[in-house]
């Protein structure tokens, strides 16, 4: 009897439509192939804009926070800054930059992508990019969006390892972050 073969393979998408466009996501329904048994299945993908997470260094390290509210867990949540690549953007360094700015008021010096994985690649196709900035001051008024309603933190960089075995950061995307920072 053959060895079967231990490599896995990219699926053969056969036929893709749309499902649902929800103005942050779209709803898309793939027909694939399994190449190791030749079955078709009909996929689920969330189309997502690529997101950037920001870790913002102040020189007397302190990494800047915001509490938000987020609908999908009904709670309050302690993130670092970020946001949705807008349409047109490719740089997620300028992105990070801006949300910097906007959400929190803060800028700083040496920005540079540290990280990037995956948010959800079962399911989702974007990726997040974790960008450090460093020496960051207040200096602007925030600019929230209409949707947009936040509280800024400042938190000492060597206290987010208790915080996050103690639960006080929740967010997944938000904890690789703060891995990637570690890894700094």
């Amino acid at each position: 009897m053959p060895e079967p073969d231990p490599t896995v393979r990219k699926w053969e998408k056969r036929h893709s439509r749309l499902i649902s466009d929800h103005r942050i996501f779209k709803i898309r329904e793939d027909n694939t192939v399994n190449p190791r048994t030749g079955a078709e299945h009909k996929m689920v993908v969330m189309e997502c804009p690529d997101w950037v997470n920001i870790i913002a260094l102040t020189p007397e390290r302190e990494v800047v926070f915001v509490e938000q509210y987020r609908q999908g867990s009904e709670t309050v949540e302690l993130e670092i800054p970020g946001g949705m690549m807008d349409p047109g953007e490719t740089d997620p360094v300028a992105t990070a930059v801006r949300e910097l700015a906007e959400e929190t008021g803060y800028t700083g010096q040496n920005s540079r992508k540290i990280g990037e994985c995956f948010a959800n690649p079962a399911i989702m196709n974007n990726r997040v990019h974790t960008i450090l900035v460093e020496n960051c001051q207040l200096t602007n008024e925030v600019q929230f969006d209409a949707g947009e309603d936040l509280v800024t933190v400042l938190v000492k960089a060597d206290d987010l390892p208790q915080m996050i075995k103690e639960g006080k950061i929740r967010h997944s995307i938000i904890i690789a972050a703060l891995q990637f920072f570690a890894l700094e």
